[in-house]
Protein backbone atom coordinates (compact mmCIF):
# COMPACT_ATOMS: atom_id res chain seq x y z
CA UNK A 1 0.00 0.00 0.00
CA UNK A 2 1.11 3.53 -0.62
CA UNK A 3 1.85 6.09 2.03
CA UNK A 4 -1.17 8.01 3.30
CA UNK A 5 -1.23 11.62 4.40
CA UNK A 6 -3.93 12.57 6.92
CA UNK A 7 -4.94 16.00 8.13
CA UNK A 8 -7.56 16.74 10.77
CA UNK A 9 -9.97 19.53 9.84
CA UNK A 10 -11.91 19.82 13.13
CA UNK A 11 -11.30 23.57 13.30
CA UNK A 12 -13.02 24.08 9.97
CA UNK A 13 -16.22 22.47 11.25
CA UNK A 14 -16.56 25.24 13.85
CA UNK A 15 -16.59 27.81 11.05
CA UNK A 16 -19.65 26.39 9.28
CA UNK A 17 -17.68 24.56 6.60
CA UNK A 18 -18.22 20.92 5.66
CA UNK A 19 -18.14 18.46 8.55
CA UNK A 20 -14.64 17.59 9.67
CA UNK A 21 -13.13 14.35 8.56
CA UNK A 22 -9.79 12.61 8.18
CA UNK A 23 -8.64 13.16 4.61
CA UNK A 24 -6.42 10.65 2.88
CA UNK A 25 -4.61 10.93 -0.40
CA UNK A 26 -2.20 8.70 -2.20
CA UNK A 27 1.34 10.11 -2.33
CA UNK A 28 2.79 7.49 -4.67
CA UNK A 29 2.51 9.91 -7.57
CA UNK A 30 4.57 12.50 -5.63
CA UNK A 31 7.57 10.36 -4.73
CA UNK A 32 9.57 10.61 -7.95
CA UNK A 33 11.52 13.82 -7.55
CA UNK A 34 13.30 15.00 -10.69
CA UNK A 35 14.94 18.38 -10.00
CA UNK A 36 16.30 18.62 -13.56
CA UNK A 37 12.80 18.45 -15.03
CA UNK A 38 11.59 21.05 -12.56
CA UNK A 39 14.35 23.54 -13.34
CA UNK A 40 13.87 23.05 -17.08
CA UNK A 41 10.12 23.63 -16.77
CA UNK A 42 10.69 26.85 -14.81
CA UNK A 43 12.98 28.20 -17.52
CA UNK A 44 10.49 27.22 -20.25
CA UNK A 45 7.63 28.84 -18.36
CA UNK A 46 9.59 32.07 -17.98
CA UNK A 47 10.34 32.05 -21.71
CA UNK A 48 6.69 31.50 -22.56
CA UNK A 49 5.78 34.52 -20.43
CA UNK A 50 8.29 36.67 -22.31
CA UNK A 51 6.26 38.83 -24.68
CA UNK A 52 8.78 39.47 -27.45
CA UNK A 53 6.94 42.57 -28.65
CA UNK A 54 9.97 44.87 -28.89
CA UNK A 55 10.44 46.44 -32.33
CA UNK A 56 12.75 49.03 -33.86
CA UNK A 57 12.93 50.49 -37.34
CA UNK A 58 15.75 49.30 -39.53
CA UNK A 59 17.11 51.11 -42.56
CA UNK A 60 14.40 49.60 -44.77
CA UNK A 61 11.64 50.82 -42.42
CA UNK A 62 12.61 54.48 -42.07
CA UNK A 63 10.36 56.77 -44.12
CA UNK A 64 12.97 58.65 -46.14
CA UNK A 65 13.72 59.02 -49.82
CA UNK A 66 15.93 56.58 -51.69
CA UNK A 67 17.77 59.43 -53.40
CA UNK A 68 21.53 59.58 -53.01
CA UNK A 69 22.38 62.60 -50.76
CA UNK A 70 25.15 63.86 -53.05
CA UNK A 71 27.16 62.61 -55.93
CA UNK A 72 29.80 60.00 -55.38
CA UNK A 73 32.89 62.01 -56.27
CA UNK A 74 34.16 65.53 -56.48
CA UNK A 75 32.85 67.15 -53.28
CA UNK A 76 35.51 66.04 -50.81
CA UNK A 77 32.92 64.44 -48.57
CA UNK A 78 32.71 60.85 -47.49
CA UNK A 79 30.66 58.64 -49.78
CA UNK A 80 26.99 58.31 -48.86
CA UNK A 81 24.39 56.23 -50.63
CA UNK A 82 21.32 56.84 -48.48
CA UNK A 83 20.15 58.99 -45.60
CA UNK A 84 18.55 55.87 -44.08
CA UNK A 85 21.95 54.64 -43.01
CA UNK A 86 22.34 53.79 -39.31
CA UNK A 87 25.32 56.16 -39.30
CA UNK A 88 23.05 59.13 -39.92
CA UNK A 89 20.89 60.97 -37.41
CA UNK A 90 17.32 59.77 -37.93
CA UNK A 91 18.49 56.71 -39.82
CA UNK A 92 17.53 53.13 -39.14
CA UNK A 93 18.80 51.00 -36.27
CA UNK A 94 21.57 48.50 -36.87
CA UNK A 95 20.30 44.93 -36.40
CA UNK A 96 16.86 46.26 -35.47
CA UNK A 97 14.87 44.12 -33.05
CA UNK A 98 11.78 42.43 -34.48
CA UNK A 99 8.70 40.99 -32.73
CA UNK A 100 9.22 37.29 -32.21
CA UNK A 101 7.99 34.43 -30.11
CA UNK A 102 10.15 32.99 -27.33
CA UNK A 103 7.71 30.13 -26.70
CA UNK A 104 9.16 26.73 -25.99
CA UNK A 105 7.44 23.39 -25.68
CA UNK A 106 7.79 20.87 -22.88
CA UNK A 107 6.60 17.34 -23.43
CA UNK A 108 4.11 15.69 -21.11
CA UNK A 109 6.67 13.42 -19.49
CA UNK A 110 8.87 16.33 -18.41
CA UNK A 111 5.85 18.28 -17.14
CA UNK A 112 4.78 15.35 -14.99
CA UNK A 113 8.33 14.97 -13.72
CA UNK A 114 8.40 18.64 -12.70
CA UNK A 115 5.07 18.31 -10.92
CA UNK A 116 6.22 15.20 -9.07
CA UNK A 117 9.40 16.96 -8.06
CA UNK A 118 7.77 20.02 -6.51
CA UNK A 119 4.90 18.10 -4.88
CA UNK A 120 7.30 15.63 -3.28
CA UNK A 121 9.41 18.51 -1.99
CA UNK A 122 6.33 20.27 -0.59
CA UNK A 123 5.35 17.06 1.18
CA UNK A 124 8.84 16.63 2.58
CA UNK A 125 8.81 20.18 3.94
CA UNK A 126 5.24 19.76 5.26
CA UNK A 127 4.04 22.71 3.20
CA UNK A 128 1.31 20.81 1.35
CA UNK A 129 -2.03 20.70 3.17
CA UNK A 130 -5.22 18.90 2.22
CA UNK A 131 -8.81 19.80 3.11
CA UNK A 132 -12.15 18.28 2.18
CA UNK A 133 -13.54 21.54 0.78
CA UNK A 134 -12.72 25.25 1.08
CA UNK A 135 -15.93 27.16 0.51
CA UNK A 136 -16.88 30.32 2.46
CA UNK A 137 -20.64 30.60 2.77
CA UNK A 138 -20.61 34.31 1.97
CA UNK A 139 -18.46 36.32 -0.45
CA UNK A 140 -16.72 38.13 2.39
CA UNK A 141 -13.02 38.53 3.04
CA UNK A 142 -13.62 38.05 6.77
CA UNK A 143 -15.07 34.57 6.22
CA UNK A 144 -12.08 33.39 4.18
CA UNK A 145 -9.63 34.93 6.65
CA UNK A 146 -11.26 33.09 9.55
CA UNK A 147 -10.99 29.79 7.69
CA UNK A 148 -7.32 30.34 6.94
CA UNK A 149 -6.61 31.51 10.49
CA UNK A 150 -8.19 28.33 11.85
CA UNK A 151 -5.80 26.33 9.66
CA UNK A 152 -2.84 28.45 10.77
CA UNK A 153 -2.17 29.70 7.23
CA UNK A 154 -1.30 33.22 6.10
CA UNK A 155 0.67 33.00 2.86
CA UNK A 156 -1.04 30.24 0.90
CA UNK A 157 -1.98 29.09 -2.58
CA UNK A 158 -5.44 27.51 -2.61
CA UNK A 159 -6.04 24.91 -5.31
CA UNK A 160 -9.58 23.68 -5.98
CA UNK A 161 -11.24 21.73 -8.75
CA UNK A 162 -13.37 24.79 -9.51
CA UNK A 163 -13.03 28.44 -8.46
CA UNK A 164 -16.50 29.65 -7.52
CA UNK A 165 -17.57 33.27 -7.37
CA UNK A 166 -17.86 33.23 -3.57
CA UNK A 167 -14.37 31.81 -3.20
CA UNK A 168 -12.84 34.32 -5.60
CA UNK A 169 -14.56 37.32 -4.02
CA UNK A 170 -13.64 36.17 -0.51
CA UNK A 171 -9.92 35.83 -1.18
CA UNK A 172 -9.08 38.51 -3.74
CA UNK A 173 -8.36 41.18 -1.10
CA UNK A 174 -6.22 38.94 1.09
CA UNK A 175 -2.51 39.66 0.70
CA UNK A 176 -0.29 36.68 -0.08
CA UNK A 177 -3.32 34.50 -0.88
CA UNK A 178 -4.22 33.26 -4.33
CA UNK A 179 -6.83 30.83 -5.66
CA UNK A 180 -6.50 28.72 -8.81
CA UNK A 181 -8.15 25.62 -10.19
CA UNK A 182 -6.38 22.45 -11.26
CA UNK A 183 -6.23 23.60 -14.89
CA UNK A 184 -3.98 26.51 -13.90
CA UNK A 185 -1.62 24.62 -11.63
CA UNK A 186 2.06 24.78 -12.57
CA UNK A 187 5.39 24.34 -10.74
CA UNK A 188 6.10 28.08 -10.78
CA UNK A 189 2.93 28.94 -8.84
CA UNK A 190 3.53 26.10 -6.37
CA UNK A 191 6.95 27.37 -5.30
CA UNK A 192 5.79 30.99 -5.04
CA UNK A 193 3.90 30.50 -1.76
CA UNK A 194 4.89 29.38 1.70
CA UNK A 195 2.03 26.85 1.84
CA UNK A 196 -0.23 25.07 -0.62
CA UNK A 197 -3.78 24.12 0.36
CA UNK A 198 -5.51 21.62 -1.92
CA UNK A 199 -9.06 20.33 -1.74
CA UNK A 200 -9.77 16.63 -1.88
CA UNK A 201 -11.23 16.89 -5.40
CA UNK A 202 -8.13 18.74 -6.60
CA UNK A 203 -5.83 16.13 -5.06
CA UNK A 204 -7.70 13.34 -6.82
CA UNK A 205 -7.52 15.13 -10.16
CA UNK A 206 -3.78 15.76 -9.83
CA UNK A 207 -3.22 12.12 -8.88
CA UNK A 208 -5.05 11.03 -12.04
CA UNK A 209 -2.70 13.20 -14.12
CA UNK A 210 0.51 11.97 -12.53
CA UNK A 211 -0.22 8.23 -12.33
Amino acid sequence: MSKKETINNSAINKLHAVAAQELEFDTTAFTKATPASFSTWIRVLAKNWQQGTVACKGRSDVAYTNRKPWKQKGLGRARAGTIRSPLWRGGGVTFAARPRSFAKKVNRKMYRGAMRSILSELLRQERLRCIDIFMPKEPKTKAAKELLTALGLTEVLIITDEVTENLYLSTRNLPSVDVIDTNEINPYSLVGFENVLMTQAAIQRVESWLT
